[in-house]
């Protein structure tokens, strides 16, 4: 596919990979309108599109019909990664994750489906609804136990997608991601991932928390994963489809920490029991099986673990400020 003068709909680009995709579809020559309700505490950050010349940046949400009808009418292809991330936050709030999550997404679908139903659509979705996994690695087809309310409302808007797909012919592909890291992540706390806060503790040169440190998890660095997004937009054959998106090869977070403090050269840290409140919702170890997915694209990852944490951190030192 040629993005040049593409007219292209990212909704929560002002966030981590919303943003980083935004800035590879501008490369491209695409027309990019941003929607973003532009909720600081969910991770939207004006200086990740700082200076840019979008076509169009929509504060609303993705539900506000009336403020997005006519950008939606226009758009050749739609990438839908706004929501809320915060595991923790949708168990103490889970009416305002229910409507972030679930209620916004089937009010965008039936919009997209009554005035743009051709357009591509790309849904950001997530590992987290396998729940703690019955084998590894975890392929698409692994049973379904979501652990907590973020993880219920995020495969129930997956769901919304695919329905659409199937009842009414929309051209969908939907990709559960696992631990994307990368420039432009969150990192002043853990509402995003653990592991922006543990990088914040690096470039501050002091000492973070390892909770247990056993779990296995792997990791995809930002840049691969919008290879992958815009890989999956540019093969008809994935329309319809669920794929899951790996990365680099998965190792234990006591590893990581490790790595994390070398490649760093700064930083600290130290193993503690898992808190008990997040325990109740941890999935333990986790790797996935994205073989479907390269194999219908072709697409492999480029970055290894501590080159993209190199780069992640480089990014933070000379940025901090605006992230913290």
């Amino acid at each position: 596919m040629s993005w040049h003068g593409k007219p292209v709909i990212v909704t929560g680009g002002m966030g981590f990979i919303g943003s980083n995709l935004v800035r590879r579809l501008l490369e491209a020559g695409a027309q990019v309108t941003v929607i973003d309700r532009m909720l600081a505490q969910y991770g939207a950050n004006p200086f990740n599109l700082s200076g840019l010349a979008l076509t169009e940046l929509i504060e609303a949400d993705i539900g506000a019909e009336a403020a997005i009808f006519e950008a939606i009418g226009k758009a050749a292809v739609i990438f839908n990664f706004a929501g809320q991330t915060s595991h923790m936050d949708s168990m103490k709030q889970p009416l305002e994750d229910l409507r972030l999550n679930q209620e916004a997404n089937l009010r965008f679908l039936e919009l997209v489906r009554r005035v743009n139903p051709q357009a591509r659509l790309i849904f950001s979705s997530t590992r987290q609804f396998y729940g703690p996994p019955h084998y590894l690695p975890v392929d698409e087809k692994h049973p379904i136990a979501p652990p907590d309310i973020n993880g219920i409302h995020k495969y129930a808007a997956e769901s919304y997608h695919m329905l659409y797909a199937r009842v009414h012919g929309m051209r969908t592909t939907a990709l559960r991601l696992t631990n994307v890291f990368g420039p432009r992540m969150r990192i002043r706390d853990a509402k995003q991932t653990f592991l922006g806060i543990w990088i914040r503790h690096v470039i501050e040169n002091s000492r973070f928390e390892v909770w247990g440190g056993e779990q296995k998890r792997d990791f995809t660095y930002v840049d691969d994963l919008c290879d992958a997004v815009l890989l999956a937009a540019d093969t008809e054959a994935t329309a319809g489809q669920i794929y899951n998106i790996g990365g680099c090869p998965p190792m234990s977070l006591l590893e990581l920490a490790e790595l994390l403090i070398k490649v760093g050269g700064s930083g600290g840290f130290e193993r503690k029991e898992f808190p008990a409140e997040r325990k109740k919702i941890d999935i333990g170890d986790y790797v996935a099986d994205d073989a479907a997915f390269r194999a219908a694209t072709g697409w492999m990852p480029k970055t290894s673990l501590a080159d993209g944490l190199k780069q992640t951190l480089e990014f933070y030192r000379g940025n901090a400020a605006h992230y913290l």
